[in-house]
Order: structure tokens, then sequence, then C-alpha cells
């Protein structure tokens, strides 16, 4: 009988060893989900200047062939500027002619995507005036805390002045509820340019957004293929490197880019650095002792505890995302 020996935990534990090979895998899987599971003749993806959507639409070019390939910039007047300069630059590096700008503003303003939110912040926050101020949301807290993860509005004005205080659960709940129209609006229209062409919607969301519910459901969660749905984010970045997608997309900070303040996924979600969270995510699932990851991370055995507490928190909270309907 075989014993498998298990690699020691460290730093470079996520590396893939042979990128070409993994890279072929997942185009061939790709390719074969979309044309003969799908029956499908091509890939709409959207794409916003960040890094999974990056990769995903790299990986489609290079499965369907540029030609076959929609890509689709869905702005709104939150957005940053800088998604609309990135994301033309990365389909022309890969050759795709056929990108789309579709503005879903004016179909937020219908849902009445703002003033829900701002209502709600306007409630916790009684000076706030969304005409001038920026406004986000987040988590102070970080990760080893041994408390559940809790969210505070941010107020800033435009003299500088930061207002920051707990959110109340039903304004929590309503802020979160009116910005998931974004998401829901963006998957709406990639599957109206789908069924318009017979092409399939690629998910561009990664290991940890899937695995901790970092998506909205029936918004960036609801789509046929998604291709890095198994990889972790540093793993991601090697893809983007091999692949070629421009550096400036590489080096840019993964942001939310959903709120009229600059916001990081480690401020909204995460509560730690992807380069960490992925290592000590791996260790977790793998069942590595927290004192063997800690003196790898740099961290306290407790400090380990307390994150493998909080995985284990957000991936059980978040479990009706990834449920399928009832029948």
């Amino acid at each position: 009988m075989e014993t498998t020996i298990r690699k020691p935990f460290s730093k470079d534990i996520l590396q893939i060893e042979n990128i070409e090979i993994v890279c072929n895998e997942i185009i061939s899987k790709l390719k074969n989900d979309v044309t003969r599971k799908l029956q499908r003749r091509g890939a709409v993806i959207g794409i916003s200047g960040g890094i999974d959507s990056s990769v995903c639409m790299a990986l489609s070019a290079k499965a369907f062939g540029s030609k076959n390939v929609t890509a689709i910039m869905l702005p709104e007047q939150d957005s940053n500027d800088d998604s609309r300069v990135l994301a033309e630059k990365l389909a022309s590096k890969f050759g795709i002619t056929d990108l789309l700008l579709e503005n879903i503003t004016n179909a937020l303003d219908g849902f009445g995507c703002y003033k829900r939110r701002d209502e709600a912040i306007a409630r916790v926050i009684s000076d706030f005036d969304p005409a001038v101020d920026k406004a986000k949301i987040e988590i102070k807290q970080n990760a080893a805390s041994n408390l559940p993860p809790a969210f505070s509005v941010t107020v800033i004005k435009p003299n500088g002045e930061i207002i920051s205080k707990l959110l109340p659960v039903k304004e929590y709940l309503q802020i979160v509820a009116s910005t998931n129209f974004k998401q829901r609006s963006r998957m709406s229209m990639l599957y109206y340019h789908a069924e318009r062409l017979h092409y399939a919607v690629i998910g561009t969301p990664n290991k940890h957004e899937v695995e901790q519910g970092f998506f909205v459901k029936h918004g960036d969660g609801g789509a046929d293929v998604m291709p890095i749905g198994h990889l972790y984010k540093t793993q991601v970045y090697q893809l983007a490197k091999h692949l070629g997608v421009p550096q400036e997309i590489i080096d840019r900070t993964p942001t939310t880019d959903t709120y009229t303040a600059e916001q990081t996924q480690e401020d909204f979600f995460y509560q730690m650095p992807f380069e960490q969270m992925d290592l000590i995510w791996y260790g977790w699932e793998n069942n590595y002792p927290a004192n063997e990851v800690g003196n790898v991370m740099n961290k306290t055995t407790q400090d380990i505890e307390n994150i493998y507490r909080n995985f284990e928190r957000k991936r059980k909270t978040t479990e009706y995302l990834r449920m399928r309907p009832i029948f």
C-alpha cells in the first residue's frame, strides 16, 4: 500500500510547476465545455480591467479565437475611469475586435439602486450628501480577530474629513441589496448578447470568490462556465503573466469598483492581502496544523486558528449563494 507524503507547508506551495500544461488544460476544457456540452460557438465576457476578467478573456481568445469572443465593458456612474482604459488595452492586446460599451447607469437608476443605497447611508450618517460625498462599506477588523466581521459605512467629505460608523443590520442589508443591482444588471446585459450571438457567458470568479461567497447570486455568480473557479488568486496572477496580460492590469490593486469611494477587496471582504489569504486557505483546506502554517507565515498559532475559523464561518454563511434552487 502506497503512502502519500504531503509537502511541507511553504510559501511556494501554490506555485504552478508547469504553467504551459495548466493553461492548455484550462483552454482545452473551456473549448470542450462551450462547444460540445453547451453547443455554443463563442464566448461573451464582461471586462473591467481587473485581473480575473482579463485572464478569462485571454483564455477565451485562445480557446475560441479572437473573432469568436465578444468583450463588453459595463460601466456605471460610480465606475473608475481607469477600468475602461485598461479594458480597451486588454482587448487590443488579444485581438478582440468585437468590443462593446454598455453603460448601465440608466438601468440602475430605474431600479432605484443609487437612491435606495444613499437612503440607507443617510440613516446612519445624517449629514451624508451623495451629490458631493464619497462613500463605501468596509470591514475594519483584522482576519485574525476572534469576532465575526462587522461592516462599517465610511463617508469621505470634499474637505477630506472621514466619518465612519458601524452599520446596523437593516441599513447594511439595504446597501448590499441596492448595490447588487449592479452585478445583476451586468449579467442581464451579458446574457442579452450571448443569446443574440449564440455564445456562452464566461464567468470570472476565482476560487476564493466562489468558496467564500464573494459574488452576487444571479449576478457575477450567474454564468455558463467559470474557467478559473478552481484557482487561487496567486495562481490567477501566474496565468496572467504567462498569457501576456498587460502589466498595468497585473500591477493594479484588486478593487470592487462598486462604491463611490475607493475600496480594495481586502477592505470590503477578505480582511487580509490575497498573497497571505491564499496560503492560509490552502493550509486550512488541506488540514495543515495551525502552528506549521503560523511558523511559515510569521503569525501565532492562535492567529492562524482564528483565521481558520473565519474561513469556516464565511463558507457556511454563504452556502446559500452556491445552492441550486430547491425543487
